[in-house]
């Protein structure tokens, strides 16, 4: 798939995002918060042959908010020079125009097929504004580009739109809102130009009520450390075997949720615990986020193991 020196073009990127199952890995962190680079790589190299179809480096699963410019180009990078040739790679960028341009450049030039454009920091702002930042940052590539419908970057369909006839790399939507009429009109309006992901905390307890609303894949942070259990739920849900569906919600992503809800930002310290408890060396989250308990982690180990997860 060479489209000059980028291995996907935005329509291969399009239609390999929508093929499977999305994985967004946390990022590795020594004992003293710094980057761990060899265990990163490793972590990426397993969820690339694990079964999904796409990687996100960088994204809010892996705290692309509290890494280093620096640290971000290492991050996307790694990435890239992990994931089989077969699966594209995009990188998440974010903060002040200038600033989220910059990170694009960084991360195409790092190798990256695509970019998932988080929201601006702070600033609520009006529909042209969020269209002048959206359309800055896929005019500075030549990859593809996701929005990340989320917080205080809620996209309107005709910004979508006004958007994408000035710039055909503009490939999709990932919907961190999940309010149903938004999602239908988005749907509708969109449908024949953009692709839809689902990108709630926990996906799959969403995904059940997404498929009318045009979202065909989602990301699934659980991925990180119990894939064979995350691709077992989404083939089940893409296939309608609903008995699947509702077994794995009651014996996991329920009480996985009640862990999860106990505290603000536990949707990505969770995800690290869980891959602690697998037996890899990810690190604690940085600031401000806030790891487990000691007995909110114990919990997460019960859970696993009754649901014959990998446990160290």
């Amino acid at each position: 798939m060479e489209f000059g020196s980028v291995a996907f073009s935005p329509s291969d990127l399009a239609t390999c995002v929508t093929s499977g199952l999305l994985s967004f890995p946390v990022t590795y962190f020594d004992a003293s918060g710094v980057f761990h680079e060899a265990g990163y790589r490793a972590h990426v190299s397993r969820q690339g042959l694990a079964g999904a179809v796409a990687l996100f480096a960088a994204g809010g699963t892996g705290e692309f908010f509290s890494l280093k410019f620096d640290e971000y180009k290492s991050v996307v990078r790694a990435a890239a020079e992990e994931v089989p040739d077969h699966m594209p790679l995009l990188a998440g960028v974010g903060y002040g125009t200038d600033m989220a341009v910059d990170l694009a450049k960084a991360a195409e030039a790092a190798g990256a097929d695509g970019i998932l454009v988080l929201p601006p920091y702070l600033v609520n702002s009006e529909q042209e504004g969020l269209r002048r930042h959206l359309e800055a940052v896929c005019k500075a590539v030549g990859i593809g580009v996701i929005a990340y419908n989320r917080d205080n970057a809620i996209y309107a369909a005709d910004t979508l739109l006004a958007v994408a006839e000035t710039c055909p790399n503009l490939i999709g939507v990932k919907d961190g809102v999940g309010a149903t009429e938004m999602l239908v009109n988005l749907r509708y309006r969109l449908e024949d130009r953009f692709i839809f992901i689902g990108g709630m905390p926990t996906a799959e307890v969403y995904a059940s009520a997404t498929p009318n609303a045009g979202i065909t894949t989602y990301s699934s942070a659980i991925y990180n450390f119990a894939p064979e259990t995350a691709l077992a739920f989404f083939q089940a849900w893409r296939a309608g075997e609903q008995a699947v569906v509702d077994d794995l919600m009651r014996r996991f992503f329920l009480p996985y949720l009640a862990i999860r809800n106990r505290r603000a930002g536990y949707a990505v310290s969770i995800v690290k615990a869980g891959v602690r408890i697998g037996g890899s060396d990810c690190g604690a989250v940085r600031t401000p986020l806030l790891d487990l308990t000691a007995d909110e982690e114990l919990s997460l180990r019960l859970l696993m193991e009754q649901c014959g997860m990998p446990v160290a």
